[in-house]
């Protein structure tokens, strides 16, 4: 994206946005795992803990390991990721990169300072723009920026040959829009914005895009302020193929649609993460929102549901790529064949509570904890995964079309 959002992509607290609030409602889902409700309170605070220091991070070149691109250094290893999506060491649970750094004797340095696409980038681009790396060795930015990465040529070839876990990447992942070769990129984390709604206010099941602009929601319908969920959820309601779009004009109607829905107060406000409250005590009837966010609530308030539209969901992915000129590559390869494999895959899905793109997880969290299991949200069914789609990568000039576009509509 170029153009910056008023309101950022992530909270505070992750994609997800999740406060004390919803991490008391997650506690419950939890416990099967062992971590405490004081663990969990502790996670979601702003200060560091052993294996995660949220310090900002990533505008320096790299000064350890070896020169650009050799591949040496593998003592060493530094992931600059979003915040509260991994899970910590807390009451008695030994946290992910604890257990990498036992396993492996690699010194990781984990920080949570990713906290907007458009911030990073702009933080990361004179370094990257000049040839000279940055601090981390691996970032997670979202999928499309992940492309444009790519295209400026500003990341390195994974060392796959060293991911023998890799294999198990979730086949509906494997070679993506975003990185067609699939030889940059391993995703971290996937979810989906579809419907989000409060059965109570409701007073009935929702189940299309149509019931966003249904008169007898008006002034109780939200939307999301990122572009490519919001315009991509109504685009597909309107037979647009968002995994193919090269032009404004193609995806034009879904921006006329949502312009009129805007003019005539149909559309109470546009959000961020920051509509939980709405949701749940009534003000929202009816939203585009995210899967992960929707499944926090509903453990507070069953009212509160996430569907798939009939006509198709959006899916993300913030997905890990080493930015060029990393000394650590050894390193980032043995981190991205240790949390690929199920086993542990399966402590980072536990507690995040989003979509793992490693095949064989589900097992394992069913150990863990059989609720979490059989939740739809976590673990969607093949059916539902062929009816979701990524928005397409855009150039510079049409992604400038798209931006002003939609802030113009939202008013950022």
């Amino acid at each position: 994206m170029t153009t910056p959002r008023s309101n950022p992509f992530r909270s505070p607290f992750g994609r997800s946005g999740l406060t004390r609030r919803q991490l008391l409602a997650r506690a419950g889902a939890l416990g099967a795992a062992g971590v405490s409700l004081p663990a969990i309170l502790a996670a979601c605070g702003s200060d560091s803990d052993s294996d995660s220091d949220s310090s900002s991070a990533g505008t320096t070149p790299a000064t350890s390991g070896t020169t650009a691109g050799g591949g040496g250094g593998g003592g060493s290893l530094f992931f600059e990721n979003w915040p509260a999506y991994i899970d910590p060491t807390e009451d008695g649970l030994t946290g992910t990169v604890d257990r990498f750094m036992e396993a492996t004797g690699i010194d990781m340095r984990y920080t949570e300072a990713y906290n907007d696409n458009n911030e990073y980038f702009a933080k990361i681009q004179p370094l990257l723009g000049r040839g000279e790396p940055i601090d981390p060795d691996i970032i997670a930015p979202t999928s499309w920026l992940a492309n444009r990465l790519i295209t400026l040529g500003w990341l390195e070839k994974l060392p796959i040959d060293q991911v023998a876990n890799a294999v198990n990447l979730r086949a509906d992942l494997q070679n993506p829009a975003w990185d067609p070769t699939g030889e940059y990129s391993l995703p971290w984390q996937t979810g989906f914005a579809g419907i989000a709604y409060n059965s109570d206010v409701t007073g009935r099941e929702i189940t299309s895009v149509d019931d966003l602009f249904d008169p007898e929601f008006a002034g109780k319908v939200g939307a999301l302020t990122e572009m490519r969920d919001t315009i991509g959820v109504i685009a597909m309601s309107l037979g647009i193929d968002i995994s193919t779009l090269t032009s404004f004009e193609e995806a034009q109607p879904a921006f006329d649609k949502l312009q009129e829905a805007k003019d005539s107060g149909q559309i109470r406000r546009f959000h961020g993460n920051d509509y939980f409250d709405d949701l749940s005590n009534g003000n929202l009837a009816i939203t585009i929102g995210w899967s992960g966010d929707v499944a926090a609530i509903a453990r507070d308030n069953p009212a509160v549901k996430f569907v798939f539209p009939e006509s198709g969901a959006t899916s993300w992915a913030d997905t890990m790529v080493i930015p060029k000129g990393s000394p650590n590559i050894d390193a980032a390869a043995q981190w991205m064949n240790f949390v690929y494999d199920p086993v542990q895959a399966a402590q980072i899905t536990a507690w995040v509570g989003y979509v793992s793109p490693v095949a064989g997880v589900r097992e394992e969290v069913e150990k863990l904890d059989a609720d979490l299991a059989n939740d739809p949200l976590v673990f969607p069914d093949e059916a539902t995964l062929a009816n979701t789609k990524g928005f397409a990568p855009l150039s510079e000039e049409v992604e400038a079309e798209y931006d002003a576009a939609f802030s113009a509509i939202i008013g950022a």
